[in-house]
């Protein structure tokens, strides 16, 4: 049954059933669904006009459908202000043109933060350098030696790619990489502890982003969870008391993403690794985010790092790839190397394996760790972390600058004093000094500026304190500026035209 006929019949019955009941169709809508083209005289028009001629048909019948099907619910729900204009062919395909631009269009896209959170687990955490994104390309574009080792001409394994680098900036003595740190937390619990006792404070049985808890991930493994001490006080003591012969780890978990402050007490990873020893029982910590800078050089919180995590002798340490290491996202095993061996060959590996692109990204972000200097420089995440503040009102002044032609009765700037995060679970007590832009349009409320801003292409995302919209600079890129610049420039001409858009 066509369009068409579906309207008469319709008009005829007089009546359109919603659910349980019977909702009477008034004489205008009547008239308005007769109006309505059918799919074939919408198709026939762009056929016609020659358009979409690049585009799959699929793709375009189904957003005649989706358009013709909008514009019914339309007149349906409120006739009386229904355009009978919008019901021509010609202003049909015009509709069906944006929802063939919108199916087309890519739904992983890059976007502009200006949050101020540096490792925004929303906006795809970490930005890779220059040089693994070259590297990246590379590999994905040519054969490589993945799981091939050119010096015996045999099968080789993935890796060995990262192992020696990994090994060569923490000082342990072997590593691997899965696909992010719950897989390696997993992969590590499932191997060593599978059936026995794990021991781990109460204060560390922590929950990150997406419902990641350390108890699930426990049980999930095999591993027999054993609490000990309370949720802001744990001693040696507690952690000696509870082992026994069904004991199979210790473990140590960073708190990473919330910070218990006052009254507290807990037991170092040295002092945990003594115990280990004394009984006989590996040691391991998740470091959840994990770096290889010491981070209070510049200034900033000081943070655990992987290489004193080893140097303690800790059996096991974990942590991530994409987060204060900024690189891709992977999880990150170092340690004793007999250990090590045991969980590559664990079966639940290759379930949990990266690929060659993960691979060539974290090779590229590791080498760049070789010189400290060069790291700071090159990775997106430690720059901006370690960004000083004169620079960052560089960008704040400049982005302001671009928007003089609309400063004034439609706009209103000022570059203000703010707080950036680091983010991804990482340093959450920390506050980093910035600057934003504040923006006040007088034709739009800041909500109103927010989600035009969130729907350009690309979207701009920003955050709004006291009314106003800020656009932190930390996380902005300088070549992104002027892209900003334009779409503030362009929302405020179109809002001071037709505040209604």
């Amino acid at each position: 049954m066509t369009v068409l006929q579906v309207s008469v019949y319709e008009r005829q019955s007089q009546t359109r059933m919603t659910g349980n009941r019977k909702t009477e169709i008034t004489g205008k809508q009547q008239e308005l669904l007769k109006r309505l083209p059918g799919v074939d005289l919408v198709l026939d028009t762009i056929s016609t006009r020659k358009l979409f001629t690049d585009i799959p048909k699929s793709v375009v019948t189904a957003a005649v459908r989706n358009v013709i099907n909008q514009l019914r619910a339309e007149i349906m729900s409120n006739p009386e202000y229904f355009a009978e204009t919008r019901l021509s062919p010609a202003t049909v395909v015009e509709c069906v043109r944006d929802a063939v631009s919108a199916a087309m269009a890519l739904n992983l896209d890059r976007l502009i933060n200006a949050t101020g959170v540096v490792v925004h687990t929303n906006l795809g955490r970490s930005l890779l350098s220059n040089d693994a994104l070259g590297h990246m390309k590379t590999v994905a574009g040519h054969y490589s030696n993945l799981e091939f080792d050119l010096a015996t001409g045999k099968r080789g394994l993935r890796y060995t790619v990262v192992e020696d680098l990994i090994c060569e900036i923490s000082g342990a003595e072997a590593a691997m990489v899965v696909n992010n740190n719950a897989a390696a937390v997993l992969l590590s619990l499932d191997t060593v502890a599978r059936g026995r006792e794990v021991i781990v404070s109460r204060g560390e049985l922590v929950e990150i982003g997406g419902s990641f808890r350390i108890p699930d991930v426990m049980a999930k493994s095999g591993g027999i969870l054993k609490e000990v001490g309370t949720t802001n006080r744990t001693h040696r003591f507690d952690y000696q008391n509870a082992l026994t012969e069904e004991t199979g780890l210790l473990l140590k978990v960073h708190t990473s993403n919330f910070g218990i402050v006052g009254f507290t007490k807990s037991v170092s990873l040295a002092e945990l690794v003594e115990l280990g020893r004394e009984h006989h029982v590996p040691v391991m910590e998740d470091l959840g985010s994990g770096t290889f800078t010491d981070f209070s050089r510049y200034g900033l919180l000081k943070e655990p790092t992987v290489q004193e995590s080893v140097a303690t002798g800790a059996d096991i340490v974990t942590f991530s790839g994409d987060k204060l290491l900024g690189g891709p996202q992977a999880g990150i095993i170092v340690g004793k190397a007999p250990l090590i061996q045991q969980i590559q060959k664990n079966p639940l590996n290759r379930a949990l394996r990266i690929d060659k692109l993960t691979l060539a990204a974290l090779e590229s972000t590791l080498r760049a760790y070789r010189d400290e200097s060069l790291a700071i420089r090159d990775i997106p995440t430690l720059r901006m972390l370690t960004c000083p503040i004169d620079k960052i009102a560089e960008k704040a002044e400049a982005l302001q600058a671009r928007l003089s032609p609309v400063i004034g009765e439609s706009l209103e700037t000022a570059v203000v004093d703010a707080a950036s995060r680091a983010g991804g679970g990482a340093l959450p007590l920390l506050e980093l000094p910035s600057k934003c832009v504040s923006l006040c349009a007088k034709s739009l409320s800041a909500k109103a500026m927010e989600t035009r801003l969130r729907n350009q292409r690309p979207p701009i995302i920003v955050r709004i304190e006291n009314d106003r919209v800020l656009m932190d600079m930390r996380t902005v890129q300088s070549d992104e500026i002027e892209t900003i610049a334009e779409a503030i420039t362009r929302i405020v001409n179109e809002a001071e035209h037709d505040p209604s858009l």
